[in-house]
């Protein structure tokens, strides 16, 4: 039998399709959204008692109540320092850190929780290579934005970019983050579900989804690396007018602008297809072992992914201006899933570049400044 204190948090499911269904599993616990922060305002002081309100309550109802509550102050900080990127700055926290939150109410309701620490394992994995890029290429440094709302911003004109960020930045988003986790909740239900009929709460198939993640994580690493590698002796180079030693590109890979070999001469955006794939892979987890391919908790992925689609077109049409052959890349590789087994080729040199300016010039100060601007418009900072 579960434990009695979960009695009110989770609804009782009886065949391993029942987790996955929205009608008998959330629908029920949505009404319970509401009070929350009333009775966490009534036992505040109470260590104890919030302990066990935290217990009683529906984990997704608490974790969606506290994603909305952050939103206002995404929102705040943005307005505050008109900088747009506050929730990139957490965007590869976040839904580790929910993950932690269905990994701990497990443990706390006494179900069998070793599937939830396997899933917050790999999530943390995910969250470790994530921080690592966005803070090696300069996400944490004060004053650093995501280029692409500027330019939003003056397309549409502020009043409406400041409804953009009440609806969309600050809040759809942040949501977001805790909704890509919302697989987990059937996780949660089948622990539960485990635990009532003195089952083990994990499988080959934890460990065959587990390891897809983690490889999807390492190729997303590759890919990162390779672009940085890629940039770092791009920009060395129009620094000095010589390639750098080693660099393992020809002074003709460096003047085209944008990288076309490695993972990315089969996609635009490895880096991005993995990322996708990661939750994806994430919702197919639970949906499997509940035996439901199709079930509510895709909303999660299905927005993660529209994001994606969303915002990339914008990175690409700025590439397109600058580089005279990234269209022709664009005709031959797949934004982010292969269109051949074989890499691009080019007939004929790329267009000429402007010319270099070199430690010599005395403008190379405002060039490494313009150059630095270039960057950021080249290489999404989330």
């Amino acid at each position: 039998m579960a434990p009695a204190n979960i009695s009110m948090a989770l609804p009782i499911v009886q065949i391993a399709s029942d987790c996955a269904d929205y009608a008998r599993t959330l629908q029920p616990y949505l009404s319970d959204l509401r009070p929350l922060p009333g009775l966490i305002s009534e036992h505040i002081t109470n260590t104890a008692s919030l302990k066990q309100l935290y217990v009683d309550t529906n984990p997704f109802i608490s974790g969606l109540a506290f994603s909305i509550f952050l939103s206002p102050f995404f929102l705040f900080f943005a307005e505050l320092n008109q900088n747009w990127s506050q929730i990139d700055r957490v965007w590869s926290i976040l839904p580790t850190l929910y993950n932690a939150h269905w990994a701990i109410w497990t443990h706390m309701s006494g179900l069998a929780a070793q599937r939830m620490d396997l899933r917050l394992i790999v999530s943390t994995i995910w969250s470790m290579r994530l921080t690592y890029n966005y803070w090696r290429r300069g996400g944490y440094k004060i004053g650093s934005e995501d280029y692409r709302w500027a330019i939003i911003k003056d397309k549409i004109g502020q009043p409406a970019f400041f409804v953009l960020d009440v609806i969309f930045i600050a809040s759809v988003q942040n949501v977001l983050l805790f909704l890509v986790t919302a697989p987990s909740y059937i996780s949660v239900l089948l622990s539960r579900l485990d635990t009532a009929h003195g089952g083990s709460a994990i499988t080959s198939l934890d460990y065959f989804f587990a390891g897809t993640i983690v490889y999807l994580v390492g190729q997303t690493f590759v890919a990162d690396g390779q672009q940085w590698n890629y940039q770092t002796a791009k920009y060395k180079y129009r620094d000095t007018a010589k390639v750098p030693a080693g660099c393992g590109f020809t002074a003709e890979e460096l003047d085209r602008g944008f990288r076309m070999t490695g993972l990315w001469a089969y996609s635009r955006h490895p880096n991005f297809t993995s990322e996708i794939c990661v939750w994806w892979t994430f919702y197919l987890w639970s949906s499997v072992l509940a035996g439901s391919l199709l079930n509510w908790t895709i909303i999660g992925p299905a927005i993660y992914t529209s994001v994606f689609l969303g915002s990339t077109p914008i990175t690409e049409y700025l590439s397109a201006g600058k580089y005279p052959e990234y269209k022709e890349y664009q005709k031959q590789v797949g934004m982010f899933f292969p269109k051949s087994a074989s890499p691009p080729k080019f007939s004929g040199r790329h267009s000429p570049q402007k010319k270099r300016i070199t430690n010599g010039s005395p403008d190379v100060e405002k060039k490494k400044a313009e150059d630095y601007e270039l960057a950021k418009k080249r290489y999404d900072l989330r």
